[in-house]
């Protein structure tokens, strides 16, 4: 009975972490989406010199650990613009997520029959018009199966802002197994909660994916 309530207690102390891990990978997702869009149509639409920079940037980013960029931006960055340990952790994950995200729109894009921005231009359309118009939207349903991939990968990646403090799952169970010595029942209820976001996110982009799968 005194293990039942020393477990029902430590769940309840660790799934607090839930909302901080999922605001961590909403943030973290958004702020990639929107670099890994913007990266990707200077990609494969931009002039050479703006190709130049975002194809830098996907390459440096993904050379760089994850969570040497979390400590840039913690303990550099930080101390010239007033970040909080939750936003300088998921501005981290998002920046190295639009790294991943910019190839993954930049196949999406370049899956998109190239006669299409022809044709725009053609009935008297701007290259930026034809690309919100008529390119983006494709390639965002392209890119659906990576994007829910990565999606995934940056959900188990909101692991790593426990080093800056951020009281996430995995913090709480650090938190939990130093106090009650007790690191398999924390670390185990942590793994459980995982393995449950993890197979909902998953869920849930299949039936994106599904719901709004180009067909080609």
């Amino acid at each position: 009975m005194e293990f039942v309530q020393k477990l029902v207690t430590t769940f309840n102390f660790i799934v607090q972490g839930l909302w901080v891990t999922l605001g961590v990978t909403a943030v973290a997702l958004a702020v990639g989406l929107l670099l890994g869009i913007s990266m990707a149509v200077l990609r494969v639409y931009g002039n050479p010199f703006w190709r130049t920079v975002a194809a830098l940037y996907s390459v440096l980013v993904r050379a760089v650990p994850v969570i040497v960029i979390v400590f840039v931006l913690f303990f550099v960055i930080a101390g010239f613009v007033n970040l909080s340990p939750f936003l300088a952790g998921s501005l981290a994950l998002g920046v190295a997520s639009g790294a991943y995200q910019s190839e993954i729109f930049r196949g999406a894009f370049q899956a998109v029959l190239p006669g299409q921005m022809v044709a725009a231009r053609a009935i008297g359309m701007s290259r930026r018009q034809a690309i919100q118009s008529i390119l983006l939207p494709q390639a965002l349903r392209l890119a659906l199966p990576g994007w829910g991939n990565e999606a995934t990968l940056v959900l188990k990646d909101s692991t790593l802002v426990f080093v800056v403090g951020v009281p996430e799952i995995l913090r709480r169970a650090q938190q939990v197994s130093a106090r009650t010595l007790e690191p398999f029942v924390a670390f185990g209820i942590a793994l459980l909660l995982y393995l449950a976001l993890t197979l909902w996110m998953t869920q849930l982009l299949q039936w994106v994916e599904r719901r709004y799968r180009l067909q080609i």
